[in-house]
């Protein structure tokens, strides 16, 4: 299938801001489905509220749009009564890491095959610019118009401290390999986490004076390198960037299905 089979051209344009990253995460979680030829009838993807909930008005796919900060529980509603289909959940800060922090840890905890899309714009924006748990200490928001003083969630600690067994960073300037890490985290038996650092130039740009989309972009490149790269070593301040963790764990769907088995075998206590 090609790319345009995959998207619902009836609803474009879309309505986020120009310059926003999250039509660049579309685009290359788009071309990773396509380049595993993976039929619609296959996916299914589950969002809850904010700019980048949106995601799921643009694919034609099977598509639940939730209530705030539950998408991961409606995710694994999803799997558990259909486990042959691939569920994808695009998340913004707030559903992922604020109010849906604890759906979170505990997807993560127990390895149910999800693929979680954390885009790190590090601001609310569609609810006016509010500071976030990703916007970290020293930044402007509506919010927090003398400065916030939170330090930031570390999305990738987090995952991987919570039980991920797939967790990956990249950014939207590194469009190519965003693609790569989607679709290796769709592949990925067990829960996957790929966040990627997003620009929001309306709200988070201009309140900290950061310049345009491109501005922004250009950043993300330079204040990232490549995990264990020489600009990694030589400088603390470096993001790094790559697939932080991959392991191979029991999934909970097939230890959910053994636990079945055992209840219809009279094999309790």
């Amino acid at each position: 299938m090609a790319v345009k089979d995959y998207i619902r051209e009836r609803f474009f344009p879309h309505i986020w801001c120009a310059g926003c990253g999250h039509g660049i995460v579309l685009n290359s979680m788009i071309r990773s489905i396509e380049t595993l030829g993976m039929s619609k009838n296959e996916i299914v993807m589950v969002s809850g509220i904010g700019c980048s909930s949106r995601i799921c008005g643009y694919v034609d796919f099977h598509t639940l749009h939730t209530i705030h900060g539950r998408a991961l529980a409606f995710a694994t509603g999803v799997k558990m009564s259909k486990p042959e289909l691939n569920v994808i959940v695009p998340m913004g800060d707030g559903d992922a890491l604020s109010i849906g922090g604890n759906h979170f840890i505990h997807a993560a905890r127990r390895n149910i095959d999800i693929t979680a899309i954390i885009m790190n714009n590090r601001i609310y924006g569609m609810t006016g610019g509010q500071y976030s748990p990703l916007s970290g200490a020293g930044t402007l928001a509506t919010t927090a118009p003398y400065h916030n003083i939170d330090p930031d969630f570390d999305v990738v600690k987090m995952a991987m401290a919570a039980g991920a067994t797939f967790v990956a960073r990249t950014t939207t300037y590194h469009a190519k390999e965003t693609t790569d890490m989607i679709r290796q985290a769709i592949l990925h038996e067990g829960f996957s986490v790929v966040e990627v650092m997003s620009q929001c130039p309306t709200y988070f740009g201009r309140k900290n004076r950061l310049g345009s989309a491109v501005d922004m972009m250009k950043q993300m490149k330079s204040i990232t390198a490549p995990i264990g790269s020489k600009a990694a070593r030589e400088n603390p301040e470096i993001i790094e960037r790559g697939i932080f963790c991959q392991e191979e764990k029991p999934e909970y769907c097939s230890e959910y299905d053994k636990v079945i088995e055992r209840a219809t075998q009279g094999q309790g206590v």
